[in-house]
């Protein structure tokens, strides 16, 4: 066991990363991506591709994927008073028309500020400013909402990806259904619907939950000492028939693999509510780090991670952390590809 008695340090989750190995582009094939395999009961490393993930389920397990859809939340305009080029990233609708926002350049910015994105389609009203280039803004538009955004909005990518993305469904699962994401659940990017077939045909159970992916899960940590973070409350669901099938899982001892941390942590939040897994629909800022124990899942489908990311540290927690810097020094050196659009470990 490792010893978790020392304050943990966002130091302790740093890793040096060569450029290069960031994914700027994903393949043309979904899961062709590699696989990097984690056993966590002798701490043993496999390197396979991500269509062989059957070889590592079997009939009976249970997996969970979360079915958030990416709407096209980043948008372009200008202030109307200095016409000074403006960007935003939507994060979460709040109430008919007001969105939780994140502003680039938000201190130029102040209450009662408009916003222009097309002259004749949509407009904006900041509200409320707040820390951290956080503001609501209202929205005033002519038309439907959803179409206008469509029109005008572009796929939010993360600021380490720098080519322009040619087919926007490719930072989309293809199982995406409830719109309301401000990133894509990545985990789930490499699968097919040949292989959720497969899956399927071997008895494996398949469940969806919602989390609305924002900034709790991407936010960077700013703080030292890890446990003063604050996670921002992300938007989740879990239905009844969910709730049911997993606790029925869970009393048949049968492995739970989450697909992604965004699963992962709807799972851990509900489980940790009521000992047992509810109907909901809530929000959650649960934050798992190293010294927590996870009592939700057996296993977990993610992708490489940030350096002092909280996804680092959730993952630190399920295997161990010095098993997890000794797998990703394995991918480092074994030119994985990272991030969104990167390859898969397996956690088990």
């Amino acid at each position: 066991m490792e010893k978790e008695s020392q304050p943990l340090l966002l130091s302790d989750f740093d890793f040096d990363l060569p450029q290069e190995l960031i994914a700027q582009t994903p393949l043309k094939q979904r899961d062709s991506s590699r696989l990097l395999v984690l056993n966590r009961s002798d701490e043993s490393l496999q390197d396979d591709h991500f269509y062989n993930l059957v070889k590592y389920l079997k009939k009976g397990d249970v997996l969970v994927r979360n079915n958030s859809k990416v709407i096209p939340a980043r948008l372009f305009g200008y202030k109307e008073d200095t016409k000074a080029h403006i960007e935003i990233l939507l994060l979460k609708q709040k109430e008919d028309d007001i969105w939780e926002c994140l502003i680039k350049g938000a201190k130029k910015v102040k209450n009662g500020t408009n916003l222009i994105f097309d002259k004749d389609l949509l407009q904006a009203k900041i509200i409320e400013k707040k820390d951290n280039g956080l503001c609501d803004i209202k929205m005033i538009y002519h038309g439907i909402f959803n179409e206008i955004l469509d029109k005008l909005g572009t796929m939010p990518l993360p600021p380490y990806i720098k080519e322009k993305l040619k087919d926007k469904n490719r930072y989309q699962t293809i199982y995406a259904k409830v719109e309301g994401s401000a990133a894509a659940p990545t985990a789930g990017l490499h699968f097919t619907n040949e292989l959720l077939d497969k899956i399927k045909d071997m008895g494996v159970e398949i469940l969806d939950v919602t989390l609305h992916v924002g900034l709790g899960t991407f936010r960077p940590v700013d703080v030292e000492k890890i446990t003063d973070h604050e996670m921002h409350e992300e938007y989740y669901e879990m239905s009844k028939e969910v709730a049911t099938r997993l606790n029925k899982a869970k009393s048949e001892h049968r492995r739970i693999i989450a697909v992604g941390t965004t699963s992962c942590r709807v799972l851990e939040a509900n489980y940790r509510k009521y000992n047992e897994f509810k109907e909901e629909t809530c929000t959650t800022n649960i934050f798992i780090y190293p010294g927590q124990k996870i009592l939700s899942i057996d296993g977990l489908i993610t992708n490489f991670h940030l350096p002092k990311s909280t996804l680092i540290m959730l993952v630190s927690t399920l295997a161990g952390k010095d098993f997890i810097f000794k797998a990703y020094k394995h991918a480092i050196e074994n030119k994985y590809r990272f991030f969104s659009f990167g390859d898969a470990m397996l956690i088990l």
